[in-house]
């Protein structure tokens, strides 16, 4: 099951394909309902506000004030935008 909420229709990319650096934006999570849940109480919620500081196997992003390391196969549920409008 897919969960979504107030997207807006723009262009998203998953975390997994923006690069190290990038500041991005949740858009939304597309993953069953438990890991959803999961991945918001860890701060990746729509809207929030993420920078991906390393890619590869393992992420590792800075949300909400942590750094968070994530599986690549989970990066790729979260889908993101560019902050700056970039597609």
């Amino acid at each position: 099951m897919k969960s979504s909420s107030n997207y807006s229709g723009g262009h998203a990319l998953n975390l997994s394909d923006v690069g190290a650096g990038a500041e991005v934006r949740v858009s939304r999570l597309e993953c069953a309902p438990t890991t959803c849940q999961r991945l918001r109480e860890m701060g990746f919620c729509e809207n929030a506000l993420v920078t991906k500081i390393r890619g590869g196997a393992d992420l590792v992003c800075w949300v909400c004030g942590t750094r968070v390391a994530l599986s690549a196969r989970l990066a790729k549920q979260i889908l993101v935008e560019h902050v700056d409008g970039r597609s």
